[in-house]
């Protein structure tokens, strides 16, 4: 990588500073009205036709018969959804890692790796030159929708500190780089910001998570940042490690030029109350983002307060309804498929993607729900086999959040994290029950009362679950059983899933990892 310290001096110029900070906010104003005037339905059939234009002496392209593709409809009639199991056997396997011209034309040269909450096993995403331009496009939306509706918040006087995974690419045999998404973006950060961002890129090769957050803590303290990113629970240690090494009681004691949060990856209302506190400062204001391996789907407006679907930075959108999946979250033959032009406000939906990187009607795996379509505003459900229906009360994850939120804040504690899961009768006469295992920041709740307001809270707002719990007959109480502090973070360590961008696995509907689960922390002393 080429150096960037010469940059650092002019950057670190105070001048310099003010003067990129006001073309930003000139940018900000630009983009948001470039954003407001345009008419995302047409946007999007522009952006379909350009990929299949684009893609169409690929292989795919051929199998698909690209060559005839006028419409929308003539798309959705040839290429079905599917999802990465069906990409990755049928295309990306067998000429991993020279998947050039297979599904996207040119070399690939990088591959994020997901997690694979869905399927369990480490998913191969490839990132194409165009998807990297598409992310850069997506992030720079992101801080112009925030510096548009708070101009004064000053972000280029200071430094914006990305808390991401390990940067530490692996090589692959065709020379392409393989590892975590976070690490791809640092990779390919413009040069003329570096000296803007923190942590120094030689840092964030480390793996060992606990001692890099200590340092990140340790260095950062000393540093003027204006602009935080991450997911919220390694936000959270982060703070905990910046009051340890430095001796303060808030975070804008040590960061006083902070200004903005950006988060995701999970629910941040449990968070928000708690970050506030320990932020301990009204100025700085939340962001939530909406990214994933495949492609950037939505960034929060802060005029609306809601994500905000960004539909011109070649990636077409594509939504199936709830409705038709199986009970087992298998999506049913021929479902129905919907546009940003003719969603509708309210009903769940499936998130399908076709972006410049390869993939096409592809199945993310999250569900979402409309607000409004003009503009495409919603709002983050949950996914598509995340969900409860082991003795048919179909809970979504979004419920099972809201659910856990109110009994958190009715018995005045933070839940942390949680996973929650069946448990299934293990005699005649006695029904299963759900069994949540949560991490709280401070304390720990009267257990009989968490559940029964979780119970309480389901039964108002799911139509199903209601039934099933008249009179214990088909389903008991759910029983809560508290995780002691640091006992997830261990958890996901022994799996090797410990740091960045990975996450508690928050439902499992089968039951097994549930149960797996809780007799690990039992094994060991992690439940109280």
């Amino acid at each position: 990588m080429p150096s960037t310290a010469f940059l650092a001096p002019i950057a670190n110029s105070r001048l310099v500073r003010r003067a990129a900070d006001a073309a930003l906010v000139r940018y900000a104003h630009y983009r948001t009205r470039s954003l407001d005037e345009l008419d995302a339905g047409k946007v999007q059939h522009a952006t379909l036709m350009k990929l299949v234009r684009t893609a169409r002496s690929t292989r795919f392209g051929h199998d698909h018969d690209f060559s005839r593709i006028t419409s929308v409809a003539d798309y959705q009639a040839r290429v079905p959804v599917r999802d990465y199991e069906w990409f990755w056997n049928t295309y990306w396997k067998d000429a991993y890692p020279r998947i050039d011209n297979i599904t996207w034309p040119g070399k690939v040269p990088y591959y994020a790796l997901s997690s694979g909450t869905t399927s369990g096993a480490t998913k191969y995403i490839p990132v194409s030159w165009d998807m990297v331009r598409s992310n850069k496009k997506a992030a720079f939306t992101t801080t112009a929708l925030f510096r548009h509706a708070d101009p004064a918040a000053k972000l280029f006087t200071g430094k914006f500190f990305f808390l991401g995974g390990s940067t530490d690419l692996r090589k692959q045999p065709d020379g392409s780089l393989a590892g975590d998404l976070s690490g791809i973006a640092a990779k390919e950060l413009l040069a003329f910001l570096r000296p803007y961002t923190f942590p120094p890129f030689d840092l964030t090769l480390m793996t060992d998570w606990d001692a890099k957050v200590r340092r990140f803590a340790e260095l950062s303290a000393n540093e003027p940042i204006t602009a935080l990113s991450g997911i919220p629970a390694w936000m959270y240690v982060l703070f905990g490690k910046l009051k340890e090494v430095t001796g303060k009681k808030t975070v804008a004691e040590v960061w006083p030029q902070l200004r903005l949060v950006i988060h995701g990856g999970t629910k941040f209302d449990p968070y928000r109350e708690l970050f506030k506190h320990e932020i301990g400062s009204d100025r700085v204001k939340f962001c939530e983002v909406y990214p994933c391996s495949e492609g950037f789907i939505a960034t929060e407006d802060p005029r609306y307060k809601l994500l905000r679907v960004v539909p011109d930075h070649d990636i077409f959108f594509e939504f199936v309804p709830f409705d038709d999946f199986d009970k087992h979250g298998r999506l049913k033959d021929h479902p129905t498929r919907h546009t940003l032009a003719n969603v509708e406000v309210g009903v769940q939906y499936a998130v399908v993607l076709t972006s410049c990187a390869g993939v096409w009607s592809y199945l993310v795996g999250d569900t979402v729900a409309f607000e409004k379509r003009d503009p495409p505003l919603i709002r983050f459900t949950g996914r598509t086999k995340y969900f409860l229906s082991a003795f048919g009360e179909h809970l979504i994850s979004e419920e099972v959040e809201k659910a856990v939120a109110h009994a958190a804040e009715a018995c005045g504690v933070v839940a942390l994290d949680f996973h929650v899961g069946p448990v299934f009768p293990s005699q005649p006469g006695k029904p299963g029950h759900h069994l949540y295992l949560i991490e709280f920041a401070e304390g720990a709740p009267d257990v009989s009362r968490f559940a029964k307001l979780i119970d309480e809270e389901l039964s108002r707002i799911n139509e199903d679950y209601a039934p099933h719990r008249v009179g214990d007959l088909a389903m008991l109480m759910p029983e809560v059983r508290v995780v002691k502090p640091g006992g997830f973070a261990e958890w996901m360590k022994a799996r090797g899933k410990y740091g960045g961008q990975n996450k508690v696995p928050r439902m499992d509907n089968s039951g097994a990892m549930t149960k797996d689960m809780a007799a690990w922390f039992a094994e060991r002393g992690w439940v109280g």
